[in-house]
């Protein structure tokens, strides 16, 4: 049924527009009453975007499964592949979603405040990671909002070539520098470097100098 709905709207919104197309046009089309359609989908609006819903409910049970990851930014960007899993499974209606959506306002007015759903989902993630850190609510809703651009920045683009390409290719491109940004490098790194910690026992009233050059000397340096 709820399928059925959404290709019923889609096929009238590309013979008549989106304007021009009521919902009683719809569940006509579908075979349905109007309560039918409720049932699914609380307005018009929100049949254009028939799986937001279930995207941010995975992605919020994606975050609360990696309460304990070792690198939160990867973690971030894990969860926003998500989203691109979900455009990629249907690459043709995500097109025509995509077209409608850039010429009916409204339609971008809402897809925007999905979109900051996502980014509050990701950054709500972070602060709960970043808690007690220096700048950690500023850096968690930093860090959102650039997974959530470089996400976009690539999905679109994919969009706008019809769905040709590959978009897993040019969104890993495109989170991979919020990750070599704001991340931590994994600690089997080549170039990662172990840090260094050094105790220096000195009797009370030695010369800073004194203590100074005991600290370089242990750590081998002129």
């Amino acid at each position: 049924m709820r399928d059925a709905l959404v290709a019923a709207a889609f096929q009238l919104f590309l013979e008549r527009g989106y304007e021009q197309t009521t919902v009683d046009d719809i569940v006509t089309l579908a075979g349905v009453g109007r309560r039918s359609f409720f049932r699914y989908f609380p307005s018009k609006e929100d049949v254009v975007f028939p799986d937001h819903e279930r995207c941010l409910a995975d992605m919020t049970a994606f975050l609360s499964d990696g309460a304990d990851a070792h690198d939160p930014v990867q973690r971030v960007c894990d969860a926003a592949r998500l989203v691109l899993r979900m455009y990629a499974e249907n690459p043709t209606f995500s097109v025509q979603r995509y077209r409608l959506t850039r010429k009916v306002p409204g339609l971008r007015a809402y897809e925007l405040s999905v979109v900051w759903r996502y980014e509050r989902a990701l950054a709500e993630y972070l602060r709960g990671r970043f808690a007690g850190r220096r700048g950690g609510t500023l850096q968690a809703d930093v860090i959102a909002a650039a997974v959530v651009a470089a996400h976009n920045n690539a999905l679109r683009s994919w969009l706008r070539s019809d769905g040709q390409g590959d978009a897993t290719a040019a969104v890993d491109h495109a989170l991979g520098y919020v990750r070599d940004t704001f991340g931590s490098p994994p600690l089997d790194a080549p170039d990662a470097e172990p840090e260094d910690v050094v105790v220096v026992i000195s009797r009370r009233g030695t010369p800073m100098w004194r203590v100074v050059q005991e600290i370089e000397s242990t750590l081998g340096r002129d």
